[in-house]
This record gives structure tokens, sequence and C-alpha cells, in this order.
């Protein structure tokens, strides 16, 4: 049982640094501009699933946001067409905010847990030696 609690902590732990990358990613292109022409930045999305039995759970997959993003004034940056527009990414910095925060406490909950299993592995194994 404590090693399953290990495996699936340690499992939710990769998940959760995976959705930390993702947001991280997204958070740092939030204003990246591009040129009228070309797609938006697309924010990227973990899709998670759970394993098979005590196995824990993974990413199957990656979603990602719309290519077409939002459209700003900006004549006077150097990647304007000529009526002046560029392209930036539609991502939401506040939910985007959100997500980072959610991402964090689970992999804090999930690394206490994997602490917490170690420590009665250990108490087990003393409890042997006696």
């Amino acid at each position: 049982m404590t090693f399953d609690a290990i495996g699936i902590a340690g499992s939710a732990m990769t998940v959760h640094r995976k959705w930390l990358d993702a947001v991280a990613d997204n958070i740092a292109n939030v204003n990246t501009a591009k040129s009228t022409n070309g797609n938006a930045f697309q924010a990227r999305y973990v899709e998670v699933q759970e394993g098979s039995g005590n196995t824990g759970v993974y990413v199957s997959g990656a979603a990602y946001g719309s290519a077409e993003g939002r459209m700003v004034y900006e004549p006077a940056n150097p990647l304007a067409d000529q009526k002046g527009y560029v392209r930036y990414p539609d991502i939401d910095l506040g939910a985007q905010m959100g997500q980072l925060i959610m991402a964090q406490r689970g992999y804090q909950a999930n690394a206490a847990v994997v602490d917490r299993a170690k420590t009665a592995y250990e108490a087990a194994l003393q409890i042997g030696r006696s």
C-alpha cells in the first residue's frame, strides 16, 4: 500500500510539473506579438488520464488554444500590417495565474504524500528491526 501511495503521488507530481510547465509557457508568451499574416501563439493545456489499477495518472496529450488570437491596433509595432494591427495570443492572464496556483498546490500536496508515505515505510522497517 505504501508503495502504491508513493507511485500514485509520484505520477501526480509528474502531471503537475508538466501542467506548471505549460502554464509558465503560456504566461511567458501572453504578450508575444505576431504579424497578422501568421498565427498567434497558441496556449497549451495538458490533458490527463488515469492509469489502470493503482498506477496513478499521466499526461495523455495536449490541447491548444486558438491560433487566431486577438487583433490589436499598434501602428508603432514593427510587426504591424498596413492597417496598424498585430496579432496577440488569446490568453487570459488571470485564468493562467489561477491555473498556476492550482498546479503548485497540487504538486506540493503530492510531494507531502510521498514524504509521509516514505516516513511510514521507514517506521515500518524500524519496527521490523526491533
